[in-house]
């Protein structure tokens, strides 16, 4: 895909946000953008690390192959974040894929440029190293409860998360337009085992649909499902 400039210099994403303002030009001067169609790949797992990559705008899925066929999200990425940064360091390939889940923008910055500004702002290394801490600790929390908790508790979780992550619309829905499928592959379980919770949720008022559209219409009852089956581990 063609890198190009197509934003101006206002930018907040991860690398601006927390590097010096006087290290802003020599960013503008080397990051690049382009456009993102809805399901297109921006790095796929295994590829050679050339570097990172900040939503400009839209959300992006960053996920695992699970097997074969199937695949675990690991988070979802929306304006400011960044991309590709597990790529730092040991074998020079990505571990993780992304892929855009709506049309967007998305910069890209090659390693050593992206590796010499860590050593020219010491803030933007600390927020990278808070950033990797807190991605460590979610990745430990989602292998425990793929291990521990029953399926029901982690569609509940992850309808919880994407609450908290994206907001809601005027209606009450949660806003991100996500697939079944990629809920499923967010909350670790098959698609046919999602669309039986969902109906089940529905079923028991703790959630409301409209289409693929989802409201949380009982947050407390939602939160014990997610305590079930890790009460011995606390």
């Amino acid at each position: 895909m063609a890198k190009k400039n197509l934003i101006g210099e206002t930018c907040n994403c991860f690398l601006c946000k927390y590097s010096l303002k006087e290290w802003q030009a020599a960013i503008n001067t080397n990051k690049k953008s382009f456009k993102v169609k809805k399901g297109e790949k921006i790095f796929k797992e295994g590829d050679p690390v050339t570097g990172v990559y900040f939503v400009h705008s839209g959300t992006v899925k960053v996920y695992k192959r699970w097997d074969a066929e199937k695949e675990l999200i690991i988070r979802f990425a929306k304006d400011g974040a960044i991309l590709g940064h597990r790529g730092l360091g040991g074998d020079a390939i990505y571990p993780v894929s992304a892929a855009a889940l709506e049309p967007g923008v998305v910069c890209y910055i090659d390693m050593d440029f992206f590796e010499a500004s860590l050593k020219v702002n010491p803030e933007l290394s600390y927020q990278l190293l808070m950033f990797f801490s807190q991605e460590l600790r979610e990745s430990e929390k989602k292998m425990r409860n793929l291990a521990h908790m029953p399926v029901k508790g982690r569609v509940a979780e992850a309808l919880i998360l994407l609450h908290k992550q994206f907001g809601t619309t005027p209606e009450g829905y949660i806003s991100l337009d996500l697939s079944r499928q990629d809920l499923a592959s967010f909350a670790g379980a098959t698609y046919e085992t999602v669309f039986r919770v969902i109906n089940e949720l529905v079923a028991e008022k703790l959630i409301t649909l409209s289409g693929k559209s989802i409201a949380i219409a009982n947050y407390d009852g939602l939160l014990q499902l997610t305590q079930e089956g890790l009460a011995f581990l606390v």
